[in-house]
């Protein structure tokens, strides 16, 4: 259950309907829930977080809303008593459970109330502290405060008035807080979805692990420094003949018989460093130790390539220096010195996500180009740095990663989806990173290939909605150049072809997951309820992936009839028709007899509606091959749906637009005999409304006609 951030009249319309269900279902069950705080916590999950998935709740998410969203944003009146979030907010995961809309990624129902517990004594602190109010709420309550009904627009404008006039008394330390607060948090930015991926079990990643190049020289650099330890420089660097000793024994590639100091050896002090950084040796007394502790992780493959990992993307200044001590400025640190923006903690994380998920190698010139297309658009060419200098501290990030054995690089061929975008000019100025005139889909981004994964677009989505594209920094003859000559290059022969490995993609997701960002396993869900696989297969898979992850789900779920009905059934008990048209559709989607299993359902008697307007929608059945009672089902489906995507006052002026027509369609829907009940009551109630609006409209015009004609007669008769 997601929705795209532009989507904002459909995200409207869900949450609408949702609230109002989930208000009706708490009151049937004599649960207190406040709708306006369930409203509040569909709108942190769709704006407040990166992944933005509605039903999926799990610690972090739950303590975020309670001690920081809800203070933050929820205004509490002086005369108003704080709304029971913690117990909305309980209610509202029982619902999601109830109606099968928990996403099973997330916390179970069990942990998820659990955490609620754990954080609704804090609920109460947190909403009166008023350093973590929002601005508006800041204001706003000031204003009640001091006797101003914030009801009243012109008062609440007289009041900023004479804020603006600094006329009003308020506490400068807590605005000075808030500000600061809001400063430090731009609020998260709705990540790029990615595909599923399929990986490996841990034991094939450990004897992976095992044959990385890197760790071994981490291991053997902590056995050399050893418990005793080794003696360093006064500036506390490694004593020249050790380093030598080192260097050869490591099989660093470094040159030690010409170089005077330790320093002189850069893959070597790129590999120290890494170690401190990943936590295996530190510094003590003028000493270099290992660290204790790191014993278990070092004896553990997998731990230790995933710890240094980790720690790679804190190694910008020994990478930079691994290129062998290149002198100049460089895109790594190009803004070092003004603490403004740093290439390598913000490109790099990019670089990644780009190469993760994508079904097919990256060529070497697109991602180049994708990078170039950063710095442009940041302006951090010029007198920091050039192109080939981002060239070859792009170069020397990858080759550090491929030691490791993070990615692999080889040569061949492009992907036609990277050599062949399009002919057309405007093809090519997409591919060049310039929005065009196709681009108002809020679905794709704009630079984004035909038939390439949304995963690519990790790298341009920021790149691309800078202001600087927008002021024309990229809208020249020059862009278009290079996307000809990108595309001449994919084309005329093999290139360098670069992709994540398994051990890669792995602590890519591990990341992404950190940073509350969706990244889909195949295999995950083989254990998830029937209604929370195919609700994630609907929202995030794509159809290839979709067939794995259900085969492997049937697989594990006994026979495989009993499987599969397991699965309509689900979809039967959805009482959402949007939704459970769409949990139908992957279904039959990704079966290889899933036009029979739909046909099958026809006179289902809870399934024909949602199976009739799928055998339509995929031309499988034509209006003239449905009976009359199946024609009614289909009008009622229809309205049903439109209800639930539109809402009900867009459902309401839709009536009053098409007139009689429409109303003969709410007949015949309410004559239809759909088993949903509860739509069609909701259908019967927005009929009765607009025939009383259009009766008393009518009435409105003749009463007035009756008084225009009474007027011109009383002139005619003077």
């Amino acid at each position: 259950m997601i929705f795209n951030p532009a989507e904002e009249n459909e995200y409207e319309a869900a949450c609408d309907l949702f609230v109002h269900r989930f208000d009706r279902w708490a009151r049937e069950n004599g649960i207190d829930a406040d709708p306006f705080v369930a409203e509040a916590a569909l709108e942190y999950r769709h704006i407040g977080t990166p992944d933005g998935r509605l039903g999926l709740w799990d610690q972090r998410h739950i303590e975020e809303f309670l001690l920081d969203w809800v203070p933050r944003s929820v205004t509490v009146l002086p005369d108003e008593e704080p709304a029971d979030a913690p117990g909305t907010l309980r209610a509202l995961l029982r619902y999601l459970d109830a109606v099968h809309l928990a996403d099973p990624r997330g916390a179970s129902l069990s942990e998820g109330l659990e955490a609620v517990e754990a954080a609704a004594p804090r609920y109460a602190d947190a909403m009166a502290d008023r350093s973590r109010w929002g601005m508006a709420k800041f204001w706003v309550t000031t204003a009640a405060e001091q006797g101003v009904d914030v009801h009243d627009e012109q008062a609440l404008q007289d009041f900023v008035a004479r804020a603006q006039r600094e006329e009003v008394t308020y506490d400068p330390e807590v605005l000075q807080a808030v500000v600061e607060r809001q400063l430090r948090s731009s609020g998260p930015v709705r990540s790029e979805p990615q595909l599923p991926i399929a990986l490996p079990g841990d034991d094939v990643l450990r004897e992976q692990a095992e044959r990385s190049p890197v760790l071994r020289q981490l291991r053997g650099l902590a056995e050399w420094a050893g418990r005793e330890g080794r003696a360093l420089t006064g500036s506390g660097r490694l004593r020249l003949s050790d380093a030598r000793e080192l260097a050869e024994r490591l099989d660093t590639g470094d040159s030690p018989d010409s170089v005077r100091s330790s320093a002189d050896l850069p893959r070597l002090n790129l590999l120290v460093e890494w170690a401190k950084t990943a936590r295996l040796i530190r510094v003590a007394k003028g000493k270099l130790y290992v660290v204790a502790k790191a014993e278990p992780v070092l004896n553990d493959p997998l731990g230790l390539w995933r710890r240094a990992f980790d720690a790679f993307r804190e190694l910008r200044g020994p990478v930079r220096g691994a290129r062998g001590g290149r002198s100049g400025n460089s895109v790594l640190s190009a803004y070092d010195a003004y603490d403004a923006y740093d290439v390598y903690d913000v490109i790099l994380p990019d670089v990644l996500a780009t190469l993760y998920s994508l079904p097919y190698p990256m060529p070497w010139p697109a991602l180049r180009d994708t990078v170039h297309l950063a710095h442009r658009s940041r302006s951090l060419l010029g007198a920091f740095a050039t192109f080939e200098q981002a060239d070859d501290d792009l170069r020397t990030v990858l080759a550090v990663l491929e030691s490791l054995g993070a990615i692999e690089c080889h040569w061949g061929m492009a992907d036609p989806v990277f050599a062949d975008p399009a002919t057309s000019e405007n093809d090519i100025a997409g591919w060049a990173g310039i929005p065009t005139e196709d681009d108002g889909d809020p679905e794709t981004s704009p630079g984004v290939l035909p038939g390439m994964p949304t995963g690519r677009a990790g790298l341009l989505g920021d790149v691309l909605s800078d202001d600087a594209l927008l002021d024309g920094a990229l809208l020249d003859e020059e862009a278009t150049r290079r996307a000809r000559k990108l595309k001449s290059e994919l084309s005329a022969g093999p290139v360098e072809l670069i992709l994540l490995t398994d051990l890669g993609s792995d602590s890519v997701r591990r990341r992404l997951l950190a940073e509350g960002r969706d990244a889909p396993l195949i295999g995950e869900l083989a254990q998830a309820p029937a209604a929370g696989l195919l609700g994630v297969l609907a929202d995030d898979y794509d159809p290839e992936s979709a067939r794995a992850e259900l085969a492997g789900w049937i697989a594990v779920h006994g026979a495989r009839p009993a499987a599969l009905e397991q699965l309509v059934h689900t979809v039967r008990t959805m009482p959402f028709r949007t939704r459970a048209e769409a949990m139908l559709d992957v279904l039959v989607s990704s079966l290889d007899d899933g036009e029979r299993l739909l046909r099958s359902l026809r006179s289902d008697p809870s399934l024909a509606p949602t199976a009739l307007s799928l055998l339509a929608r995929r031309e499988i059945l034509s209006p003239e091959d449905l009976t009359e009672p199946e024609s009614l089902l289909m009008v009622a489906e229809s309205l049903l749906q439109l209800c639930e995507a539109t809402g009900a006052d867009r459902m309401r002026e839709v009536l009053h637009q098409q007139g009689r027509e429409v109303e003969e369609a709410l007949r015949a829907a309410l004559a239809s005999g759909h088993p949903d009940r509860e739509g069609l009551t909701i259908l019967q109630a927005l009929a009765e409304r607009v025939s009383r609006e259009r009766k008393a409209h009518v009435a409105l015009v003749r009463q007035r006609g009756h008084r225009e004609n009474g007027r011109r007669g009383g002139k005619r008769r003077r």
